[in-house]
């Protein structure tokens, strides 16, 4: 070993990536070290939607705080991130499900979130190529899409123009809590803090850090411009996120600055394999085409699946853990990693350096679960 840096992160996803800045401009030396590409595994198969969700109140702040980042940082984002506030509309398919968008306006107003109510008719204009009989919806104003792998690059370049080091095609075999973090090709490399920050794989470092896979699948459409003009998600996808011990769908698309649109979501708790669930993505797309019946006659010009990082709370995991001054969580953050990797880099910055986050860390500090240091601790 030779250089003892200040901090190592595991983990060149966006989160990762997110943390790796935000620590180098705190002129701390960094290391990020990611196995394949900055940004390829989850970040890579997310939708970029960023979000704002009431969900519970500990998501609300940090999602909330995370898209008051990204719209501070969004006048410095390169191009290719494709930075675009298209807003969100929650579709109220009911009567019942319209008086949840009343409760949710209330709720974002108070907390000084723009949105406006959409009755059927405004719907319809803002959406046409929704079906007639939907009641309403919620239109969340700033929500804003990016493409997540170019957002990642970005960090981590902004790191290494901050003195950090980036490592790619390296991946970490054991992370230790002497400080040290070895490859597998035999190299090893020593840090103040190690941040595990390695989504989907965390788990195999810190073996009791609760993290699970929740696979999902997305389709992208050929370009179809002006077709959706909002990100438009059914309200029954909280429904469909909650649940943890089977399979579930809900329609959720996204229109791109290309004019192409993704089209979601689905939730797969027990999958391991990487492979297309075909009934799956079939029950997916039903969903899309009962909302939008046009759907039924465009191209799709790629179907791929990826595994999202969940917890059993759906909180993410940050900051240190309960067991080892030297090991940090920057992980578990499901479906809202894209959103919530600026507001995670930023608290877990603050926490490292001593400084008074803007927003309460205690609802995601990793001492709320079972969590373990390493794999192969020494």
């Amino acid at each position: 070993m030779s250089k003892i840096f200040d901090a190592i992160i595991v983990g060149g996803g966006i989160i990762g990536s997110s943390c790796a800045m935000h620590l180098a401009e705190s002129d701390l030396s960094v290391l990020l070290i990611e196995a394949k590409e900055i940004g390829s595994g989850t970040s890579a198969a997310g939708m970029g939607h960023i979000v704002v969700l009431d969900d519970s109140e500990e998501q609300f702040v940090l999602s909330s705080y995370s898209r008051k980042l990204w719209k501070e940082l969004s006048c410095k984002l390169p191009e290719d991130v494709q930075w675009k506030q298209f807003g969100t509309i929650w579709v109220a398919a009911d009567d019942e499900e319209m008086q949840i968008v009343k409760e949710k306006h209330a709720f974002y107003t108070e907390r000084g979130i723009k949105t406006e109510v959409l009755d059927k008719k405004a719907l319809a204009e803002a959406e046409p190529n929704l079906r007639e009989d939907l009641v309403g919806g919620l239109l969340v104003c700033d929500d804003a899409v990016i493409y997540p792998q170019c957002a990642s690059l970005y960090f981590a370049n902004r790191a290494k123009e901050n003195n950090g080091s980036v490592l790619i095609n390296s991946k970490v075999k054991e992370i230790n809590t002497d400080g040290t973090v070895l490859l597998g090709d035999g190299r090893k490399f020593s840090g103040g803090i190690i941040v595990n920050a390695a989504g989907c794989d965390s788990v195999d470092l810190s073996k009791n850090c609760g993290v699970f896979k929740r696979k999902g699948h997305l389709v992208v459409t050929d370009s179809y411009p002006g077709l959706i003009r909002h990100q438009v998600i059914e309200l029954g996808y909280l429904k469909s996120a909650h649940v943890i011990t089977s399979d579930s769908v809900a329609f959720n698309i996204q229109p791109r600055i290309s004019g192409k649109m993704l089209i979601g979501s689905s939730r797969q708790s027990n999958a391991d394999d990487s492979r297309i669930d075909h009934v799956v993505l079939a029950k997916m797309l039903d969903r899309a085409f009962d909302y939008i019946p046009r759907l039924r006659h465009i191209w799709a010009v790629r179907t791929w699946c990826g595994f999202r990082p969940a917890t059993p709370d759906k909180l993410p995991l940050i900051g240190p853990s309960p067991d080892s001054e030297k090991i940090w969580f920057a992980t578990g953050h499901e479906g809202l990693g894209i959103t919530t990797s600026t507001g995670t880099g930023r608290l877990l910055a603050d926490m490292v350096l001593g400084k008074q986050p803007e927003i309460p860390c205690e609802p995601y500090l990793p001492n709320r679960c079972a969590v373990g240091d390493s794999s192969d601790a020494q």
